[in-house]
């Protein structure tokens, strides 16, 4: 691993990650991690493994708070999470999740964006495609970073009507390119793209200069996010895109998290198996 992937402080451990440290690694050609985290436990655990990322987000009302969904999800659970992650985080960079229609107004986006900010979010995440470029540009103009969430974009379930992959038409293809070079031109600082086909999720990073990260998304994006709760074989289901990390692991969670940062870092995850053609 370069020190530009692991920078070192003075004192040996790492120096916190920024956006600028990512986009370095986007610039070197090497890719970083991104892992979910929604306590000061686990925030601790994956920073200290080399996780660059840690997203504190809605899936904890499905992994945590047992929802069928992320839509019941309150500005007040993230808040909290988001304060708890930021406890424990040892210089990750923090992504926390714009929680299902918390974003619907323009007054409604600036005030909840800076109240998880506030919170100790370093970037905000909201989901969609065009229709979020006058928020995303509306945040970036007022010193609110922001990733973009396109593809499977959980809280629109109810109208894609199930979790299933985006892109596959040549059509649809082409729109979702278009509008991802859209939200990059209104101010996204990073895009994350959620089970689209291999070949898209290519052409799409090679096409932007914002890092992109992947889930679902084959091998080619800048980085790889997983549900922590997926990393280690502790999820109800077992999506095609998971691997259980800690099944070989010989050091118990600690392990399967490095074995997760080492495989993504040397391009051995995602494999074949765990991607959408």
């Amino acid at each position: 691993m370069s020190s530009q992937s692991s920078p070192l402080s003075s004192s040996g451990s790492r120096a916190p990650i920024t956006l600028s440290t990512l986009i370095k690694l986007k610039q070197k050609g090497e890719k970083f991690t991104c892992m979910t985290a929604y306590d000061a436990c686990f925030a601790q655990l994956e920073s200290e493994a080399g996780v660059e990322v840690i997203l504190i987000g809605d899936s904890l009302g499905m992994v945590l708070q047992g929802h069928d969904s992320t839509l019941p999800v309150t500005m007040d659970d993230m808040v909290y999470h988001i304060s708890c992650v930021k406890r424990g985080n040892r210089g990750a960079f923090l992504i926390g999740d714009m929680p299902f229609m918390s974003y619907a107004s323009e007054t409604q986006t600036l005030e909840n964006a800076a109240t998880l900010m506030r919170a100790g979010a370093q970037m905000i995440k909201i989901e969609g495609g065009a229709w979020i470029a006058n928020s995303t540009h509306l945040l970036a103009e007022r010193g609110i970073p922001v990733c973009a969430h396109m593809g499977l974009t959980p809280q629109s379930i109810n109208r894609i009507g199930g979790y299933h992959v985006q892109g596959r038409d040549p059509r649809h293809a082409e729109s979702m390119l278009a509008e991802a070079k859209l939200l990059e031109e209104s101010g996204a600082s990073i895009l994350l793209l959620e089970c689209v086909p291999q070949t898209l999720a290519k052409t799409i990073s090679e096409a932007l200069t914002i890092p992109v990260i992947g889930i679902g998304a084959g091998p080619d994006t800048d980085a790889q996010v997983m549900v922590v709760h997926d990393v280690l074989g502790i999820s109800p289901i077992t999506p095609k895109f998971v691997k259980n990390f800690l099944k070989d692991s010989d050091d118990g969670i600690t392990g399967a998290l490095r074995a997760y940062v080492a495989d993504v870092k040397a391009k051995r995850f995602p494999a074949p198996e765990h991607c959408f053609n």
